[in-house]
């Protein structure tokens, strides 16, 4: 029973910090933006990722967008792809 709990407790964690696992050791992560917004601006505070959406225009074609970042060694490099859609 308390290997169970530990398991389901590890993956919690894993999950619940996938932001800050990326940004300190690399890997991509996806973020599916709402229905209806497009990405305008994304930005790192800490481990915390931040980005600025607001509603699609009528004529506006949803894209797929990706935050890169560029390490000094080139080693450890994070990606975060926003996926916006109608």
């Amino acid at each position: 029973m308390k290997k169970i709990l530990f398991i389901v407790f590890t993956m919690l964690c894993l999950c619940s910090c996938e932001q800050s696992m990326i940004r300190s050791f690399g890997g991509t992560m996806k973020i599916e933006l709402e229905p209806g917004e497009k990405l305008v601006e994304a930005t790192w505070k800490g481990d915390d990722i931040w980005y600025l959406v607001e509603p699609m225009d009528s004529d506006y074609t949803p894209k797929q967008k990706t935050l890169k970042e560029s390490s000094r060694a080139g080693i450890i490099e994070g990606k975060v792809i926003f996926i916006e859609k109608r």
